[in-house]
């Protein structure tokens, strides 16, 4: 593993980044993110990030949030993510998770592209093995769990066809 990284990892474990990077990492990628024309979010130079569109639980309306996300290949439809609801380890389940649990059907922006999107949440055996591989993924998973109470919740999305897409006839996703 590169210094770099090993430092950056350290320094997200604490509860300074815990208390400053909510604060600053979302709208600096969601700057980025609009004047990229969602090509580029910075966030993701550390992990893999998408922007999540999904409906609020209480107001309905659109909320767009940049998340790290950790993709899963060859999953139900293709590529799948799973989203951590750490809140870099601070008390509270971060808004998303809510809005996913009220709305299930959302959207991510993954790479630049608008990708449909079904989230789940994951729970029992599926939820430890998930976690696991977010601990191989990203160690400080485990300093942000250590410091709440709550279990950390994680989603699922996969891919969904589009309102309107007519299936592939040759055996491949709609489109």
């Amino acid at each position: 593993m590169p210094a770099g990284l090993r430092l950056v990892q350290k320094v997200s474990a604490t509860r300074a980044f815990a208390k400053v990077a909510p604060h600053f990492v979302p709208a600096m990628d969601r700057a980025v993110h609009r004047l990229t024309r969602g090509k580029v979010l910075l966030s993701a130079r550390m992990l893999p990030g998408l922007i999540l569109t999904a409906r609020g639980a209480k107001s309905g309306l659109p909320r767009r949030t940049p998340l790290a996300c950790m993709p899963e290949e060859g999953g139900e439809g293709g590529e799948s993510w799973v989203l951590i609801g750490s809140n870099f380890g601070r008390p509270g389940h971060p808004a998303w998770t809510a809005n996913l649990l009220a709305n299930p059907d959302a959207e991510v922006n993954w790479r630049g592209a608008d990708v449909p999107v079904r989230a789940r949440l994951l729970t029992g055996e599926e939820r430890a093995a998930a976690w696991e591989a977010a601990l191989r993924f990203w160690p400080p998973y485990a300093a942000y769990q250590a410091r709440v109470e709550r279990e950390i919740r994680l989603f699922r999305l996969v891919p969904v066809p589009a309102p309107g897409a007519r299936p592939d006839h040759n055996g491949g996703p709609p489109r």
